[in-house]
C-alpha cells in the first residue's frame, strides 16, 4: 500500500477524540490488514529490542513484553469486537487472514526460548528484584503463560505447536460466522392472521415491522433472533409452527450450508493433540490448571452434586407440567416446543401473572437509569450521556463515567442492545480499551456491553421481558469489573481474571433486579409512570423459584457436555450427534428429537472462550448467592459491604488469587450451600 494511504490509515494515527475515543466513522475494512501489518513489524521490533538488552530487569523484560504489541492489541481488538457486533460478508471473511496472521505473531513471541529464559530469570529472582506483589502476580501469570504454551517444548514439538495454533485460530472465527449465517438464513413468514394467535402485541407489532423492513406489508415475520423467537415459543396457539420455528432454532448450524460438525470435530482433535504435546491428558485438564477448580476430577464433582437435587426438582417440574397439560387439554404428552408455551400458562395459573405483564414496567430506557442509579448507590459512579462521539452503528450509546465524590474520569462506556443480521446472537461485555499502562501511562477503561434485546416498534418503545432486565444486570456487572478496575498492568486488570471468577461480578447484579427496593429505582409504567405494584413483585420473588430445578438442571446439562468435549479422546468421537447424544443422557428429561443438534451452535465453547469452562455459570453462582446473602444480611445498598466489594473485588482484577480476594470481601471461604438454599432446592 502506498505511504500516504497508510499515513491516511485511522487505525494507525494517534486517536484524537476525547480521551482517545475510537474514530469509528473513519474506519473501513480496508484498513485492518495494512494496520495491522504495521504493527505486528513495529511490534516484533519490539520484541528484537527486548532480546538485545544484557541486563535482565522486571522493566526491560517483563514490562517490555506487556507493552510490546500494544498497536496491534488495539487494533485486532476493534476488528474483533466488530466481528461479533456490526460485520458484512467482507469483514467477517477478514477473520480467516487476520487470525492465522495474529496466531503466528503469538507462537513467535511465545515459543522464542531467549524471551522465555529472560522471563524466567525475572520469575526465578523476584524476591531479589524486590518486585511488589503486582509485579511478581504480572511475572507468575506471564512465566505461566509461556510455560503453559509450549516455551519449553523441542524444537520439533513448538513446530507443531505453531501449526496446531494457526488451524484453530481460523476454525473459531469459521464456526461464529457458520453460526451467524445459519441464525439470519431461517425466516419464519405468517400470512394469516389466525396463525398469530396467543401472541402478545408487541410480538406481532414488531414482527409487521420486520416484514415491512424486508419489503413484505401485511405480512409478519417471525426470526432465531432471541426477542422474536422466545415470545412465539412461549406463547403461540400453534403447536405446528412453535414446533417449526424450534426446530429451525434447535437445528442451527447442523447439516447444510452452514454445517459446523466438522469444524467441532476438528477443533476437538487439534485441542486434544496440543494438550498431549504440552504434556495434560484432556484439554480440559490443560485448561483447568489456571481455574479456581484446578481439575476436572473437581468440576465433575462439583456437578455431579448439583445433579441429583437439580435432576430430581427438574422432574417434578415436568411432571407438575404433564398434569397441567393433562388437566387443560387431556394429554400429557410435553415435547421441546410445548415446554415453555405450557409454562408459561402454569405460571400465570399458579402467580396470576405472566411474563408480558411485566413488560410495560420495563422501558428499556428507564432499566438503564435503573441500572445507573445501582451503580451509583453501590459503588459511587455516575453516567453522563455523551454526544458526538463515533460510533459503528447508529444504536449504538455514549457515556463518560465519573466518581460521583470527587468527579474524577473512570471511563468511557458503550451500549448497544437491538439484533440485526451483522450482530451475532446473545449478549456479552467487551473492551476496547483495558485499565492499565499504555504508552507508559495508566489510562481509564473504555467498556461496552453488546444485547440482543427487544426492538422499539413505531407505537411502542423498547419494553424488556423481565429475563431481559436480568441480562442487562448481568452484563452491567462485567461493566462495573472493568470499569473500577484499580491497576496497573491491563493483563491482570478488570475482567483478567479466572474464568471461574470472572462471572460473579456479573450473576451478583442480577439479584438486585429481583427485589423490591432494586426494582422500585426504575420499574416504572412507560404510560402512567406508576411503579410497579407490590403484588406483582410479590408474585416475581415466589415465581423466582418457578422451574428452578429444570433450569438448574439445563445449566448444569451445557456444563457437562462442554466437560464431555474436551475430556473426550478424539479418537472415540465418530460422529458430533451421536456423541453428544450419549453426553447428554445423563441430564436430558425429554427425548431427543432427531435433526437437532446443540453443539453446532454453541458458541460459548466452540466460537467464544468457555471451553472447559462453562461450568463457571454455576460456579459463581454459588460465589453470589454466598456473596448476596451478606448484602441481604447488612442491607442491599449498605455503603461498607458495597465498598468491601468494589475495593476487594471489581478494583483488584487478576491482582491476586480469586479466592483470596473473596476471603477478603467476606470474611470466609463461601458456603457452598448458599446456591442451593436459593434456589429452594434444599
Amino acid at each position: 500500500m502506498a505511504s500516504t494511504a497508510l499515513e491516511n490509515n485511522p487505525l494507525l494515527q494517534k486517536f484524537t477524540l476525547k480521551d482517545q475515543a475510537i474514530p469509528f466513522d473513519l474506519i473501513k475494512t480496508e484498513h485492518f490488514m495494512p494496520a495491522l501489518e504495521v504493527a505486528l513489524k513495529e511490534a516484533r521490533q519490539n520484541i528484537a529490542n527486548i532480546k538485545l538488552q544484557k541486563e535482565i530487569t522486571f522493566e526491560n523484560t517483563i514490562l517490555a513484553l506487556e507493552a510490546a504489541s500494544e498497536k496491534a492489541d488495539t487494533i485486532s481488538g476493534i476488528y474483533f469486537n466488530l466481528f461479533s457486533a456490526e460485520a458484512n460478508e467482507e469483514l467477517q471473511g477478514l477473520a480467516q487472514t487476520i487470525s492465522p496472521l495474529l496466531s503466528a505473531f503469538s507462537s513467535d513471541v511465545s515459543l522464542d526460548p531467549e524471551i522465555f529464559q529472560k522471563i524466567k530469570f525475572v520469575y526465578d529472582h523476584m524476591v531479589e528484584l524486590n518486585l511488589n506483589p503486582e509485579q511478581s502476580r504480572l511475572t507468575e501469570k506471564m512465566y505461566l503463560d509461556f510455560a503453559r504454551n509450549g516455551a519449553q517444548l523441542s524444537p520439533e514439538k513448538k513446530d507443531r505447536m505453531r501449526v496446531l495454533d494457526q488451524e484453530l485460530s481460523i476454525l473459531s472465527p469459521q464456526f461464529s460466522e457458520n453460526t451467524l449465517k445459519a441464525t439470519n438464513a431461517f425466516e419464519l413468514w405468517i400470512d394469516n392472521k389466525e396463525d398469530l394467535a396467543g401472541l402478545p402485541e408487541g410480538a406481532i407489532e414488531a414482527a409487521a415491522q420486520s416484514a415491512i423492513q424486508k419489503g413484505k406489508p401485511g405480512q409478519w415475520l417471525f426470526t432465531l433472533n432471541a426477542p422474536s423467537l422466545m415470545p412465539f415459543l412461549m406463547y403461540a396457539d400453534s403447536s405446528r409452527l412453535r414446533e417449526k420455528l424450534w426446530r429451525a432454532s434447535s437445528s442451527k448450524a447442523f447439516g447444510g450450508e452452514f454445517d459446523n460438525s466438522g469444524i467441532i470435530k476438528k477443533m476437538i482433535e487439534l485441542k486434544h493433540e496440543r494438550a498431549q504435546i504440552l504434556g495434560y491428558k484432556t484439554f480440559a485438564d490443560y485448561v483447568l490448571e489456571e481455574r479456581m477448580a484446578k481439575s476436572t476430577a473437581t468440576v465433575f464433582s462439583f456437578l455431579e452434586r448439583l445433579v441429583e437435587p437439580s435432576k430430581k426438582a427438574a422432574e417434578k417440574d415436568l411432571q407438575e407440567l404433564k398434569d397441567f397439560r393433562q388437566e387443560l387439554e387431556g394429554k400429557s404428552e410435553i415435547k421441546p416446543w410445548d415446554f415453555g408455551y405450557y409454562s408459561e400458562k402454569l405460571k400465570e395459573k399458579k402467580y396470576a401473572y405472566n411474563d408480558e405483564e411485566l413488560r410495560p414496567y420495563f422501558k428499556l430506557e428507564n432499566v438503564i437509569e435503573g441500572v445507573f442509579e445501582h451503580a451509583r448507590r453501590l459503588f459511587g459512579i455516575t453516567f453522563k450521556p455523551v454526544t458526538g462521539l463515533p460510533v459503528y452503528h447508529p444504536d449504538v450509546k455514549t457515556f463518560e463515567v465519573y466518581d460521583s465524590t470527587n468527579n474524577d474520569y473512570v471511563g468511557l462506556f458503550y451500549m448497544d442492545f437491538f439484533p440485526r443480521e451483522t450482530k451475532k446472537g446473545g449478549a456479552w461485555m467487551t473492551s476496547y480499551r483495558e485499565q492499565g499502562l499504555w504508552a507508559g501511562q495508566v489510562k481509564r477503561p473504555h467498556v461496552s456491553i453488546v444485547c440482543n434485546f427487544t426492538k422499539p416498534t413505531p407505537t411502542k418503545p423498547s419494553l424488556l421481558t423481565y429475563d431481559e432486565v436480568r441480562t442487562l444486570f448481568h452484563e452491567f456487572g462485567h461493566a462495573m469489573h472493568g470499569l473500577l478496575s484499580k491497576v496497573n498492568y491491563r493483563s491482570i486488570s478488570g475482567t483478567n481474571v479466572y474464568w471461574d471468577f470472572v462471572e460473579l461480578p456479573s450473576q451478583i447484579m442480577e439479584n438486585w433486579a429481583g427485589e423490591k427496593e432494586g426494582l422500585d429505582l426504575f420499574a416504572k409504567h412507560y404510560e402512567t409512570n406508576e411503579p410497579i405494584p407490590e403484588e406483582l413483585v410479590r408474585k416475581i420473588k415466589l415465581a423466582d423459584k418457578f422451574q428452578s430445578g429444570w433450569m438448574s438442571l439445563r445449566q448444569i446439562s451445557f456444563a457437562w457436555l462442554d466437560m464431555k468435549w474436551h475430556t473426550a479422546d478424539p479418537k472415540d468421537i465418530k460422529d458430533v450427534d451421536t456423541f453428544e447424544n450419549e453426553a447428554n443422557a445423563a441430564t436430558r428429561l425429554i427425548p431427543k428429537e432427531l435433526g437437532t443438534n446443540q453443539s453446532c451452535s454453541f458458541g460459548h465453547i466452540f466460537g467464544g472462550g468457555y471451553a472447559a469452562g462453562y461450568y463457571s455459570y454455576k460456579w459463581a453462582e454459588v460465589l453470589d448467592a454466598d456473596a448476596f446473602e451478606y448484602f441481604k444480611e447488612k442491607g442491599l445498598f449498605n455503603p461498607e459491604v458495597a465498598a468491601k466489594f468494589k475495593n476487594s473485588i471489581l478494583s483488584k482484577g487478576g491482582t491476586a488469587h480469586p479466592m483470596d480476594l473473596y476471603k477478603e470481601f467476606r470474611g470466609r471461604e463461601p458456603d457452598p450451600n448458599s446456591l442451593l438454599r436459593r434456589d429452594g432446592l434444599i
